[in-house]
């Protein structure tokens, strides 16, 4: 072989190397992303059936039920335009209680109901999760909700 074909050779096993590291890396990240999305678009049938993704809102007041193991738990996030059954096996955070903003990080069923792995509440009075905070204010913008203002306020009362 002559150097020049050396050259070519050793270029293509370069590129075809990067290639195959690029789509692994690609392949990963795909795996671990979980988009958001709020109780409207999951009613919509916006959100995935077969991924994982996060649904976000508040807690609706008067849905939190515990099972008699004392770990499952089952409630409803709402937007304030449509509403999610939720169920989660597990302990809750400390700050979780009803009409607060959560994200719970799951799986939707085939039976319509959203399976978390995973529930994150507020860390204070005044906190709502970024993307609740969007949903609420799209659902007010459209006519179904009170402002978040509103929201805000009740659900540190």
């Amino acid at each position: 072989m002559k150097a020049r074909q050396r050259r070519l050779v050793f270029v293509g096993l370069a590129i075809l190397g990067i290639g195959t590291a690029s789509a692994l890396a690609l392949s990963a990240l795909k795996s671990n992303i979980s988009y958001f999305f709020s109780p409207s678009q999951v009613m919509a049938k916006e959100a995935p059936r077969d991924h994982v993704f996060r649904l976000g809102g508040l807690v609706t007041e008067g849905s939190v039920a515990r099972q008699t193991d004392g770990l499952e738990v089952s409630f409803d996030v709402t937007d304030n335009a449509e509403t999610v059954k939720v169920i989660y096996s597990g302990i809750l955070p400390d700050l979780f209680s009803e009409g607060t903003g959560i994200v719970a990080k799951g799986r939707l069923g085939s039976d319509g109901v959203f399976y978390a792995e995973e529930v994150l509440a507020k860390h204070d009075t005044e906190y709502v999760p970024p993307e609740v905070a969007s949903t609420l204010k799209t659902a007010h913008a459209e006519g179904a909700a009170e402002p978040l203002a509103t929201q805000v306020s009740e659900a540190s009362d």
